[in-house]
């Protein structure tokens, strides 16, 4: 088992434990189908601190959310927390934060505004209105992003021209109805395709110096062979030197009349850019042709997970009220 893995299964007990705050150490190793001192060992070496610690912190913190909130009472908080007395939850609350519930609810710290998280180890909090907040595996930027994005744009496009294969001629050519004025006029389906592979062999072309880019064929295949030509050539002239930090690199693309001047940053954002509307499109296009397997095309589980991730690790806490 993967240390994700490890620590997703952790997360998921523990939070599945949260609505049952009372709850007793060894009822959660006993669902964990380890003893209590294997599983506390686990959650100690996983997480950075006990298991009963870990658990009256994130109960603590969206106290305190729903306290600097107004809309609860200090005896219900204090219940949702698990104490079995509001001066215990007040002792509590003072010592983690330094101020009475009573306090906190009338706008002192944490307020509305401030910040409720209390220090750990593990780095994950309480995320209003009833996830968690967990930390990165490891550290990113926006250059990791803008990459990540791309690798989105190329698995994507490759995806559409795969399923061109399921919609006949007819639909391939007809005109979508919704076009996006300065980009595409009445496009088809399959005019959208091409132009997203079309970009990829333009700028790989006009980066590495051609003369002229040679118009290709657009039957399905055609466009297979294309996308597998031009995407590689586009990674090692545009997205690799970005990845490198070399995206204010520029050159003089000599196709244009006049010839013009582009950085290969610019570039790379230029092909995001139009690329997400016309994936949108095409996409939208082939669902209409009954094939909707893909979804919306959403990025996000290219770009640091997914949302059914989401769902499984950071749902536990209902807002009620």
């Amino acid at each position: 088992m993967t240390e994700t893995n490890r620590l997703r299964e952790i997360l998921q007990l523990v939070e599945d434990s949260l609505d049952e705050p009372r709850l007793a150490g060894s009822d959660l190793a006993r669902r964990a189908y380890l003893s209590r001192f294997h599983f506390d060992r686990l959650v100690h070496a996983t997480l950075g601190e006990p298991t009963g610690r870990f658990r009256r912190r994130l109960l603590l913190e969206r106290a305190a959310y729903r306290l600097a909130r107004g809309n609860d009472t200090v005896i219900d908080v204090a219940a949702e927390a698990g104490y079995e007395s509001p001066d215990a939850f007040t002792r509590a609350f003072v010592r983690a934060y330094g101020c009475t519930p009573s306090a906190a609810r009338r706008g002192g710290p944490p307020g509305p505004r401030r910040d409720f998280r209390l220090p750990t180890p593990s780095s994950i909090h309480f995320h209003p209105p009833g996830g968690l907040r967990l930390p990165a595996p490891e550290r990113s930027d926006a250059m990791d992003v803008l990459t990540k994005m791309y690798e989105h744009h190329v698995w994507l496009t490759g995806q559409i021209v795969d399923r061109l294969d399921g919609v006949d001629d007819t639909a391939l050519d007809r005109s979508i109805g919704l076009d996006v004025e300065g980009i595409d006029e009445a496009p088809s389906l399959r005019v959208l395709t091409d132009r997203l592979v079309r970009q990829l062999e333009m700028w790989a072309a006009a980066v590495e110096g051609a003369e002229e880019i040679p118009v290709g064929g657009t039957s399905v295949g055609q466009l297979r062979e294309r996308l597998d030509d031009a995407e590689p050539r586009f990674r090692a002239a545009v997205v690799e030197p970005v990845r490198n930090g070399h995206a204010d690199d520029a050159f003089v693309d000599a196709t244009c009349m006049p010839p013009q001047t582009f950085s290969l940053g610019g570039v790379l954002a230029h092909v995001l850019t139009f690329s997400a509307v016309r994936r949108t499109l095409a996409v939208g296009a082939l669902a209409t042709a009954g094939v909707d397997d893909l979804g919306s095309g959403d990025p996000m589980g290219h770009v640091g997970g997914t949302g059914d991730d989401a769902s499984t690790i950071s749902r536990t806490f209902v807002e009620r009220r």
